[in-house]
């Protein structure tokens, strides 16, 4: 990640990362320790060893939280932890979520629930929980994983590709609101990312080269392909650029 853009303002910021121990989460973790950021991360499975190998490697420890992001009061406990160690949040990144594949017919209400406590609810409450530390501050960044599914009409996982058409709304609506304050809010979509699970779960060979000759950019994106734009978005690089949606896919989706 030595390629990646410094950006100083991030140097000893408060980052709040959800899943950052695994896939584009990792990537995203370490890539703001390496900006020198003060990070906490959280996740459901143990990321001790994770946690180590980013201290070996960037001299900077993140601080790791076990979590279940659909309970709530674990969730704002989190973040309240994450301030009291770092100073309030400063960057959000709510990244965590769930593509398990669903087909419509299959679906009952546990199951919608399910989807929708992790992959929008706990989005909005996180963006809630951090919101008074930004006030105070006088700004902050907040930046939402979407997705490019819903824009292509994915079939197969209209739970998640519902959540991903709520966030990007979410965004814009946060956006309005906290404007005032300074808080700037934003949607980062990527595309087809091959992190491990992706991998091992649902890239099949027939749908990797269906998708690449979809995409403008002959390359299949990588975790660490997306960290360059969350920098931009947490940064004072974007620092009038509020209530957007940053397309990262290698040219699948044309936005405008």
């Amino acid at each position: 990640m030595e390629h990646l853009p410094t950006h100083p303002d991030l140097s000893g910021a408060s980052v709040f990362i959800t899943g950052g121990g695994s896939g584009i989460g990792a990537a995203l973790t370490e890539a703001f320790l390496r900006q020198g950021a003060r990070v906490a991360f959280v996740q459901r499975s143990d990321a001790s060893p994770f946690c180590d190998e980013m201290e070996a490697e960037t001299g900077n420890r993140p601080l790791f939280i076990p979590c279940d992001i659909t309970d709530l009061s674990m969730l704002e406990g989190a973040i309240a932890k994450a301030a009291e160690a770092h100073g309030p949040i400063k960057v959000l990144v709510n990244n965590a979520a769930n593509d398990k594949r669903h087909p419509t017919l299959d679906v009952d209400e546990e199951f919608w629930d399910w989807m929708i406590d992790i992959n929008l609810k706990a989005y909005f409450f996180a963006c809630k929980a951090v919101v008074p530390g930004m006030q105070q501050m006088g700004g902050g960044a907040i930046i939402n994983f979407s997705s490019i599914s819903y824009m292509m009409g994915n079939a197969g996982y209209p739970i998640y590709t519902t959540s991903n058409a709520g966030i990007t709304g979410m965004t814009r609506s946060l956006a309005r609101e906290f404007g005032p304050d300074r808080i700037r809010c934003n949607a980062l979509m990527p595309g087809w990312v091959l992190t491990d699970k992706q991998m091992r779960l649902w890239a099949e060979p027939e749908g990797l080269e269906a998708h690449l000759e979809r995409a403008c950019l002959k390359d299949h994106l990588k975790p660490e392909d997306i960290c360059g734009g969350v920098l931009f978005l947490a940064s004072d690089a974007s620092k009038m650029m509020t209530g957007q949606a940053l397309v990262i896919d290698g040219g699948v989706v044309v936005t405008g």
